[in-house]
């Protein structure tokens, strides 16, 4: 993720392109292990609030969602193993990404929430699917308090699956690309496929639906304005 300036936040161009990418990944450079990391100090500090206000409708702001949810799940159906390498605050999207990826470590300068409810949104896609990855009680706890916890909480309730100082970081993640990709590759597909089976979402209409209302709401508006006149 590379848009350093911004803290990796997430625009509708970069969930256009993330699913281009990881396909060209495979089909061109024929990898066999994606490492997703992000440019700079941060990870991603997810959605780009400056592009909510352009949103609009319901409409449109379904649209986006969509797109939203797909290059997430795009991380999920990808062929190969992608394997999250946190460097920094992973804030909203940047935790939602966290989870889509199979495997994830974390830095130990990282911080992961979902503060979409500060801004009078939810995490839709972190509501689905952190119940499967850090369970019922933690996906309610950071979806209702948009508090942050580090990178060893993380690790405690499964959000990652190792810390590493700064500089061991990508050594480490890149150790364990080549640690998969040394095994034998249909193999290793076909696993990740067969776990990922069910990754679909159940409920993901309805979040897109309950989401798209809350981008409408006075509230929203208000606070994201506030937020973006934060000195």
């Amino acid at each position: 993720m590379a848009r350093p300036d911004k803290l990796n936040a997430m625009d509708a161009t970069f969930f256009r392109e993330l699913p281009r990418a990881l396909d060209e990944i495979v089909t061109t450079h024929e990898a066999a292990v994606c490492v997703l990391t992000g440019s700079g100090s941060a990870f991603s500090a997810g959605g780009d609030i400056a592009t909510f206000i352009e949103l609009g409708d319901v409409t449109k702001t379904r649209r986006h969602l969509r797109l939203v949810y797909d290059a997430f799940h795009s991380v999920e159906r990808a062929e190969i193993p992608v394997i999250g390498a946190v460097n920094g605050i992973a804030y909203g999207g940047g935790t939602e990404i966290t989870l889509a990826c199979d495997l994830a470590f974390a830095s130990t300068a990282a911080r992961f929430a979902f503060k979409e409810v500060t801004i009078g949104l939810m995490p839709g896609y972190g509501i689905i699917r952190g119940p499967q990855v850090i369970g019922r009680r933690w996906t309610r706890r950071l979806a209702m308090t948009g508090e942050d916890i580090d990178a060893e909480t993380a690790r405690r309730i499964g959000l990652v699956e190792e810390v590493h100082e700064p500089d061991q970081l990508m050594p480490r993640a890149l150790a364990l690309g080549e640690q998969i990709r040394d095994n034998a590759d249909h193999a290793v597909r076909l696993a990740k496929q067969f776990i990922n089976r069910d990754q679909s979402a159940p409920g993901q209409a309805e979040s897109i639906e309950a989401t798209a209302l809350l981008f409408t709401t006075e509230e929203h508006r208000k606070r994201a304005a506030d937020f973006l006149d934060r000195p």
